[in-house]
């Protein structure tokens, strides 16, 4: 049972959100990583996750998980590590 979030790649976010969800986004590639697109209800949020295998930095992770990306925050990452694993 995860109570801290662990040092996680953008390629284990991107399998980890996919599974909450989260679709790719097909028609074209982000610049900096890859799009992941989710609906709620009558607004889509738009998330870009970095396409790499070293450990995101901490500062990054938060911005991901913060309001203006995919809102999940931290509590909401546990939840997700703790449902489907790393």
């Amino acid at each position: 049972m995860y109570t801290i979030i662990p040092a996680i790649s953008g390629k284990q976010l991107i399998r980890l959100l996919e599974r909450d969800g989260w679709a790719r986004r097909e028609s074209r590639r982000a610049q900096h990583g890859i799009a992941l697109i989710k609906s709620f209800g009558d607004r889509t949020v738009v998330a870009i996750i970095p396409d790499t295998r070293a450990s995101l930095p901490e500062n990054t992770l938060h911005r991901i998980l913060g309001v203006k990306q995919t809102g999940i925050r931290k509590k909401g990452m546990l939840e997700l590590l703790n449902k489907y694993g790393v």
